[in-house]
């Protein structure tokens, strides 16, 4: 093990006796299949995919500041306790054999069923009061089984993608327990991993910088980017679903679709979450109302943040232009912000992320920070190719004109945003 994990795991991580560290679940994930966990403060984990990792192994240089700092690979198991709890467990890893890579994506992580059926009630069953997660929130207990049982039972009746979780007035950051989305990835993760139990108990994991750890109220986008999702490696099978969706929903003529969202809007005091199968129905102006929706608090558009964001995505592709042969195939795009900033007047500055203008100053209401901190990053490189992987069969010649075609046209719509703030 490097110095630096082992510094990493001392300073961050949940202790567990044998020098391991316990996984909790990372409640601000709002799309994808694979289960994120929450590694530390500042680092989260998820299933090690052997494209993804070489991909975060040679990242060129110019694309760093726009994805997650990658920090290494752990062991995790699970292990039951005399209570009959069950924990993820994070260890040092001690070999580089590769028995233990989950060689498929979908392996440990795909649904098998589209379980995700949210309550549209603007109380959600889901709150503090009747909180799926025992007070160590890396556990899953028996007591949380019947939970969950009456939670899929209401979740079949109600089949709303968008749900509302009212939140009490005063300390808002302390009842953000999880979102719908990353307890159903981490309730389906756990079950595959004690399914397996008996054939497999090891599983690497990759370790990546958490991109909400800075934020008090993390508001998270998570965007699909480009025409095509498909790999290069994909079955017929898989490609051909894969096409029907981008077809059915924004990819295919936009370039980008939403995958999930998260946002707290202040003035009603309530989180507004939206599912990817919500985000693949929408039409463009559907889409364009999401946006409009993100960086809304309840009470006002946020167009302090719409700035800074824009920079950003444009800084991103000039990156990606430069980039040659690679293809981000499946890839998505985060904008994140806080929908609580502080109060007092601060400039925080954190890796990849961007400050607001001087000008933006003027433009906030009373008591907010001066400068909002708002960050764009790419993640999810499961499909990545690039004419470096030389065991690839099929090598792509310039630059990823999906995923740029998808970058322009976001920038277009938050323009149009910013304009329209601006009358």
């Amino acid at each position: 093990m490097s110095p630096a994990l082992e510094a990493l795991m001392q300073a961050e991580g949940t202790p567990y006796p044998g020098k391991g560290v316990m996984l909790e679940p990372f409640v601000h994930q709002v799309g994808g299949h694979s289960c994120v966990l929450r590694f530390g403060e500042q680092t989260i984990c998820k299933p090690l995919i052997p494209r993804e990792h070489q991909f975060y192994k040679s990242l060129p240089p110019e694309m760093r500041k726009f994805t997650p700092q990658y920090k290494g690979v752990v062991s995790v198991s699970f292990e039951e306790d005399e209570e009959g709890n069950l924990c993820l467990i994070a260890y040092p890893l001690h070999s580089e054999s590769g028995d233990l890579e989950n060689k498929d994506p979908s392996t440990d992580c795909e649904p098998k069923s589209k379980m995700v059926k949210w309550s549209n009630k603007k109380q959600s069953p889901l709150g503090p009061e009747n909180d799926n997660y025992s007070k160590d929130r890396g556990r899953h207990s028996r007591k949380e089984d019947k939970i969950m049982s009456h939670v899929e039972d209401m979740q079949q009746q109600q089949q709303a993608e968008v749900l509302y979780f009212s939140l009490e007035k005063g300390n808002v950051v302390s009842q953000i327990k999880h979102n719908p989305w990353s307890l159903k990835c981490h309730q389906q993760h756990l079950q595959r991993m004690k399914e397996n139990a008996k054939h497999r108990n090891q599983y690497k994991f990759i370790l990546l910088e958490n991109l909400t750890w800075r934020y008090r109220v993390p508001c998270v986008l998570d965007l699909k980017m480009g025409t095509r999702q498909h790999g290069d490696d994909a079955s017929e099978e898989k490609k051909a679903n894969q096409i029907r969706k981008c077809q059915q929903s924004t990819s295919a003529s936009i370039g980008v679709r939403l995958c999930g969202m998260q946002v707290y809007q202040s003035e009603p005091g309530q989180l507004m979450f939206m599912n990817k199968y919500h985000g693949r129905k929408l039409t463009l102006a559907g889409f364009k109302e999401a946006l409009y929706q993100f960086f809304h608090n309840g009470h006002r558009l946020r167009h302090e943040l719409l700035s800074p964001v824009l920079r950003r995505l444009r800084e991103m592709q000039a990156a990606l232009e430069a980039c040659e042969s690679y293809r981000f195939y499946s890839s998505s795009l985060l904008i994140i912000y806080d929908g609580d900033p502080p109060r007092a007047p601060t400039r925080p500055r954190h890796r990849g992320g961007e400050e607001g203008d001087e000008d933006d100053r003027s433009s906030h209401s009373a008591g907010e920070a001066s400068s909002p901190v708002v960050d764009v990053r790419m993640i999810d490189f499961a499909h990545t190719t690039c004419r470096h992987y030389g065991e690839d069969s099929v090598v792509h010649e310039g630059q990823d004109s999906g995923f740029i075609f998808g970058l322009q046209n976001l920038i277009t719509i938050i323009s149009e945003l910013e304009d329209h703030s601006a009358d």
